[in-house]
């Protein structure tokens, strides 16, 4: 995103693409990213034009112990309008809602410009079927693996949105556990249908040899 280097999850630092020179619409693999650095990144791109959507937003890592961003995030909440906490601010509860709020502040929101880019940005808890069979890209820049020294802690994004009132952990984990095993049933037929076709052109070039 944004001239970082990127990669698929499959091939970590083999083959770097740019993401804003290959293609305008992009889906990002939220998982196993920290949230301020992926936030930064996405942001960026959306400023450039780019439509970007993030996916499994609740597995997104925040570094620090889940406790001290649970008590960081409660004292975030108690700050409400003086006279009509309707006016905000609008604390949201939801991973996807919470990563966007994150990187809301990292553009001119309020202007035009910024709403129009702010306006090319989805989130979505899980990978819903609409972004199922797209290709998902990943930053290496913003990897918590990456980024973080080995033992430091960090927590997830879903479970502190779980903790502050967010009701759809359950659900989102047993979709994605459903949506694992179709990945796993619909990778077992290509590779059989792509062993096949192997099969069926080696005879058929045994048979028919090419004249050159």
């Amino acid at each position: 995103l944004a001239g970082f280097p990127i990669s698929t999850p499959g091939n970590f630092g083999t083959q770097h693409h740019n993401m804003v020179n290959r293609r305008k619409d992009i889906v990002v693999d939220g998982s196993g990213h920290l949230l301020g650095r992926l936030a930064a990144t996405v942001a960026k791109s959306l400023i450039r034009g780019d439509k970007v959507t993030v996916v499994r937003t609740e597995k997104i890592n925040l570094s620090g112990s889940f406790l001290r961003n649970k008590i960081l995030f409660r004292h975030w909440m108690r700050k409400r309008h003086l006279t009509n906490p309707k006016k905000g601010p609008l604390h949201h509860r939801g991973p996807g809602a919470m990563f966007e709020r994150s990187l809301r502040g990292m553009i001119r929101y309020k202007t035009r410009k910024g709403r129009a880019a702010f306006a090319r940005l989805k989130t979505a808890e899980g990978v819903p079927p609409r972004w199922e069979r797209r290709q998902k890209m990943v930053i290496p820049a913003a990897l918590t693996y990456m980024r973080l020294k080995p033992g430091k802690p960090f927590c997830e994004l879903g479970r502190l949105a779980h903790e502050m009132g967010w009701q759809h952990k359950d659900t989102v984990e047993a979709l994605e556990v459903e949506r694992k095993v179709r990945g796993g049933r619909y990778y077992a037929e290509k590779k059989a249908r792509a062993k096949l076709l192997k099969t069926a052109t080696k005879k058929a070039n045994e048979k028919y040899p090419l004249p050159f």
